[in-house]
């Protein structure tokens, strides 16, 4: 944590965030290894409205930042001998995964590890920075967004996910209380703070409900389904009646881009099926590699960049509240040259 700065100091100068947010996907990850200071401060550089850490507990029950429990591709975990006992398969959400997780190390052990670039052979410029951040908790991701805030005057906030929330339910690790916990203690407890949950499971978001005022994000993906079984599947749940349940317990949706936008055909009628049961529309994720664009937005070869600021312009023209990039500076100026437009 920074000298000054305290997790319940909430400052009241910052500049209210736009209509619009631009969400930071595990920080600017499309150019630094991901949920590290590294990648979070250069998104509050470039302009991000949010910063989003994915969180996973450690076996003393610290929420860390990490895009899966399983660190083996996104630390330098399997270098360091001391560990190599360490290394498991375990099931986790029906998929059989073999690697080193963060239930099985203390905070203090996590410590000594660094952060590696996760896609290596995507965006191989970023592994110039492995080795150089540590794994963060959930208390420093905080304090980095109450003190750029303050250094700033934006008001930059954060977007957590908990990544998993039955599977460690069913370890003995749950989070929901460690995270409520955590944001109450930097006064973070009211629907308009600068805070959205996310998760992929339901039960956790309604359990949720009941423990914070906090907004709550109902993800959802182009195919399966929760892994808690709670609804037969996203494409149930993203349906209007589908939606109108969501909308009782859930402040929006985030929806996968493909939901809106598919890869072949029309834009779908999902933005204002949401807004028509009360719902924001925050989407992800826009990535700047062609492999990951529409097929409309592409040029040139699977790794190079192509027109991803057109992509958004699109999915703005279509409605959506907010979204999630690993480019925050394209979603940023996209974002501002769609609000200055002549209104249409």
């Amino acid at each position: 944590m920074a000298p000054g700065i305290a997790l319940g100091q909430d400052r009241g100068m910052e500049k209210p965030q736009p209509r619009i947010i631009v969400i930071a996907h595990r920080g600017a990850s499309g150019e630094r290894p991901e949920h590290t200071l590294l990648s979070y401060g250069l998104a509050i550089e470039q302009g991000a409205d949010f910063i989003e850490p994915d969180l996973v507990p450690t076996k003393d029950g610290v929420l860390v930042a990490r895009h899966e429990n399983n660190i083996t591709d996104t630390t330098d975990v399997a270098r360091h001998p001391e560990f190599a006992g360490r290394k498991a398969t375990k099931t986790i959400d029906g998929e059989k995964l073999t690697g080193w997780f963060t239930e099985d190390f203390t905070l203090a052990e996590l410590k000594t590890l660094r952060a590696r670039e996760r896609l290596p052979q995507v965006r191989p410029g970023n592994t110039q920075y492995d080795g150089q951040a540590q794994i963060l908790t959930f208390d420093e991701v905080i304090a980095l967004a109450k003190r750029e805030s303050a250094r700033t005057g934006r008001t930059i906030g954060v977007y957590p996910e908990t990544k998993h929330p039955s599977y460690f339910a069913s370890i003995g690790l749950p989070v929901e209380q460690r995270l409520v916990d955590k944001l109450k203690a930097a006064g973070w407890d009211r629907a308009d703070a600068p805070v959205f949950i996310q998760s992929f499971e339901v039960n956790n978001l309604r359990k949720l409900k009941g423990m914070t005022h906090v907004r709550l994000i109902q993800l959802m993906a182009g195919d399966g389904g929760p892994a808690d079984h709670a609804e037969p599947s996203y494409a149930a749940m993203s349906t209007p009646e589908g939606l109108k349940t969501v909308a009782q317990y859930a402040y929006g949706i985030g929806p996968e881009l493909t939901q809106i936008l598919p890869n072949s055909g029309e834009p779908t009628t999902l933005v204002t099926d949401a807004h028509a049961a009360g719902l924001k529309v925050h989407p992800w994720t826009f990535r700047a590699e062609n492999f990951f664009l529409n097929p409309k937005f592409r040029a040139g070869t699977p790794l190079e960049h192509g027109h991803i600021a057109e992509e958004i312009a699109l999915f703005l023209k279509l409605g959506v509240d907010g979204f999630f990039t690993d480019f925050p500076y394209i979603g940023v100026q996209a974002r501002d040259a769609f609000l200055a437009a002549p209104a249409r």
